[in-house]
């Protein structure tokens, strides 16, 4: 669940992070160019691309150029694709590449379309702890026509006993239950709990197989594995903390296996128990240089040959002073790009926003207009990004972020606006 620290800074930044047109639709983010390519621009047949940073793109004997130099070491490009603001080539081997920090990493066309069945599109988050009943919890799910709740398990056995009964009642009633296992890397008084990654590994896993015996019962198959673990002071650099995570150089390179051990070891206890079970690992802002450096193996000094991490489900947390997801500004800045696309060619599976809302410090009717904007935007993508379920943040969060109020009474207009939302739109 979302950090209180985070939450704070999201809200104060909210209001200038973006220039915008309509709630939730960035205009632009800083360094984006008016003059861009059409998007889906190839070449061939134009001679030329020009990306969103104001760049042009262009290919000779094989070899691609921007500005008149070279781009990493590329030979034999047959075509040459401007999409959701990135660049991507093909080779006459067939195998494509997107460019991200002049870098060229393997990937699957972009235009491919990758969809996502039915059933899950619409979710809310809540805790163990709520002082609302599971009965409660079912009935405003009802109400506001969601499918699934995302509930936080901890790491110890009172906090994964009391997700599970809630678990234990929406399965009854036919709901789905998506727990994130939301153990950290810290001691008791706030330490790196962990020397190594092995030992990182075998205490996650022995968490993780513990909620997965637990959940398991209850007709779970997804689990989100950790809870914004790139975003622990530990972990990302203290200079870049405001930063995007777009470089794998925003992280702290001792303790990154730290962190991976700790992801990897949640993901295989899970899998002891539930070999067929789907397991996200969640991104923040557009931690994709997070996200890319663990999907190969890599440290954040570029180093290689480590671990691969490799999840199931893609998640991300996502709020409104972060960006638009599908036109987000990289490293805090631009020229932007449309995440999820480059999510599916990357790494080739569904895609979750499992956190989402408005900024906290507008009003509740700023909250319910963003509320509807963002769940067209996350439907429309439903089968070209297969972008599968998005998990507003939170059902009983009260004025400054709920759905309800703390005691379960619907606060509109947030609830009104999403309770319309689904019903003109049924997850079908």
């Amino acid at each position: 669940m979302k950090q209180v620290s985070r939450r704070v800074l999201l809200g104060a930044a909210a209001a200038t992070a973006f220039i915008t047109t309509a709630v939730g639709t960035p205009y632009a983010a800083a360094g984006d160019s008016p003059n861009a390519s059409p998007e889906g621009t190839t070449i061939p047949s134009a001679t030329s691309i020009t990306d969103i940073g104001g760049a042009v793109w262009t290919v000779s004997g094989g070899v691609i150029y921007r500005n008149g130099s070279t781009v990493g070491e590329t030979y034999n490009v047959s075509v040459l694709l401007w999409y959701g603001g990135r660049v991507y080539h093909c080779g006459t081997g067939g195998q494509w590449y997107v460019c991200f920090n002049d870098v060229w990493r393997k990937v699957t066309d972009p235009r491919t379309a990758l969809s996502a069945p039915a059933g899950l599109m619409y979710g809310v988050n809540g805790h163990y702890d709520t002082q609302l009943s599971p009965a409660v919890i079912a009935d405003r799910m009802s109400g506001l026509g969601a499918s699934v709740f995302r509930v936080n398990t901890g790491g110890d056995a009172s906090t994964i006993g009391r997700a599970a009964a809630i678990a234990s009642h929406l399965n009854s009633v036919g709901k789905h239950t998506f727990p994130v296992i939301d153990a950290g890397l810290r001691d008791a008084s706030g330490a790196l709990a962990y020397g190594t990654e092995s030992d990182a590994y075998n205490a996650a896993r022995a968490i993780s197989t513990q909620v997965a015996q637990a959940f398991a019962p209850y007709g779970v198959t997804m689990y989100e594995c950790g809870n914004e673990l790139t975003r622990d002071p530990y972990i990302i650099l203290p200079d870049h903390v405001a930063d995007a995570g777009t470089k794998a150089i925003d992280f702290n390179n001792t303790n990154w296996p730290i962190m991976r051990g700790f992801m990897k070891g949640l993901i295989d206890g899970v899998k002891t128990v539930q070999p067929s079970a789907a397991c996200g690992i969640n991104f923040c802002k557009s931690d994709i240089g997070a996200a890319d450096a663990l999907w190969d193996g890599l440290q954040p000094d570029g180093s290689g040959g480590y671990p691969q991490i490799r999840w199931d489900i893609t998640t991300w947390h996502n709020y409104e002073g972060d960006g638009d997801i599908f036109h987000i500004g990289a490293d805090g800045a631009g020229p932007s790009f449309n995440l999820p696309v480059y999510a599916k060619a990357r790494y080739g599976k569904p895609f979750m926003m499992t956190e989402w809302n408005s900024d906290p410090n507008q009003g509740t009717t700023h909250r319910a207009s963003y509320i509807q904007s963002q769940l067209a935007e996350f439907r429309s993508h439903r089968t070209t990004e297969a972008f599968r379920s998005a998990m507003f943040y939170e059902l009983d969060g009260g004025t400054q972020w709920g759905l309800t109020e703390a005691d379960g009474t619907p606060l509109d207009p947030p609830y009104s606006a999403f309770k319309s939302f689904v019903s003109a739109h049924p997850d079908v």
